[in-house]
């Protein structure tokens, strides 16, 4: 899940990070009011879950209580790669002297968080990596110790020269990982993070997203979540109890369990097809989360063909063929569907779909090249 900039700097401030003055509106006059608030020159900046605000026109400078309303009224209600802008938090301008990035991800191969700061701030990590590595320092983190005093100080000087930004930049990243920890994120991140003129450290801007794992520990951060900024059909899945991704192919796959998934998504690639999604229904043999699967998947209007590949160990394949049975019924499919299904109640499984003018494929293999063979014809 992740947080608006807004939400991300709220947790950085109550862990005790410097974060300039600032709040978020969703109106013209509130966005006014917090400008005449905060005095002088501020920044009215978009918030929605998407890079490049700056490019699209969702970040700019108001000098006056009435621009910055003036600016809001445009901001509020744009599209910026696909997401309507709802709100936006308005900051005072900062005078700054230097930028650097610091951020924290979780290395799953490695199993720990893994620090990267760099001189470098304001632009995209990814854009440092590709054509300058050596700005980049990376420090993998012991979770049973957490990040030492002696190694937030290392990163620092990676950063700065003058002992006294050293000292706060390395307070910054301790308090940034207890930010990290403590709420199960998996990435956390101030780009940039700024000194003044007159010697000062603020993080400026702030990016974390939380586990989702975390959110049934955690209710008060699962009330942070904005469906509005997110994909309607993954809202949609979520809601239902199913785990989807979207992609960008045009073979749509219903799957259950998360390995068979990725199984069943490699083999299309390998017999020159596109995934148009990771959907896993999971080991539930509720023919509703069926029924939700293609109603989601028939909503993309890339999907030309959609395949089921269902083992059926926990999962009863009968329930799988009585939810498309139902689905059927409820809503007309446009594309063509190959249904492959083995296991529990695979006989039981067959007598439902022949009954409703269907055949089942035992084999992966020939249900996959089935399908992306219907998208070659559809083409």
């Amino acid at each position: 899940m992740n947080l608006h900039e807004y939400q991300a700097r709220a947790l950085l401030k109550a862990a005790g990070v410097p974060v300039p003055d600032g709040d978020v509106a969703s109106t013209p006059g509130e966005a006014e009011a917090l400008s005449r608030r905060i005095g002088g020159t501020v920044v009215v900046k978009a918030q929605v879950h998407a890079g490049g605000r700056g490019k699209a026109g969702g970040v700019k400078l108001a000098k006056t209580p009435a621009e910055t309303a003036d600016i809001a009224s445009h901001i509020l209600g744009m599209q910026i790669k696909g997401l309507t802008v709802h709100k936006v938090l308005v900051v005072p301008a900062a005078d700054i002297a230097t930028e650097a990035y610091v951020g924290l991800i979780l290395d799953r191969d490695s199993q720990r968080p893994v620090f990267m700061v760099s001189p470098a701030g304001g632009i995209d990590i990814e854009e440092v990596a590709a054509k300058t590595p050596d700005k980049i320092l990376r420090l993998p983190v012991d979770p049973r110790f957490g990040l030492l005093p002696h190694q937030a100080m290392a990163l620092a000087f990676f950063l700065y020269t003058d002992i006294k930004q050293v000292r706060a930049a390395a307070d910054i990243m301790q308090r940034l990982y207890k930010v990290f920890v403590e709420n199960g994120a998996s990435l956390a991140e101030i780009n940039p993070l700024v000194t003044t003129p007159a010697g000062q450290v603020l993080a400026l801007d702030a990016k974390i997203s939380i586990d989702d794992n975390e959110l049934d520990r955690r209710p008060d951060l699962a009330e942070l979540r904005d469906e509005t900024a997110e994909d309607p059909a993954e809202v949609a899945a979520r809601r239902a109890g199913l785990t989807f991704i979207k992609l960008d192919g045009n073979v749509g796959c219903v799957v259950n369990g998360a390995g068979l998934a990725m199984a069943t998504m490699d083999l299309v690639k390998y017999y020159g097809g596109e995934p148009a999604n990771f959907l896993d229904i999971g080991g539930s043999s509720n023919p509703d989360k069926v029924v939700n699967a293609l109603k989601i998947i028939t909503a993309d209007p890339s999907v030309r063909a959609i395949l089921f590949n269902i083992f059926g160990g926990i999962t009863r394949t009968d329930d799988v063929a009585n939810g498309i049975k139902t689905a059927l019924a409820q809503f007309p499919v446009k594309v063509p569907i190959v249904v492959r299904l083995t296991g529990t109640n695979e006989k039981e499984a067959v007598k439902i779909l022949q009954g409703i003018g269907m055949t089942a494929l035992s084999d992966m293999d020939e249900a996959v090249s089935k399908v992306v063979a219907l998208v070659g014809e559809a083409a």
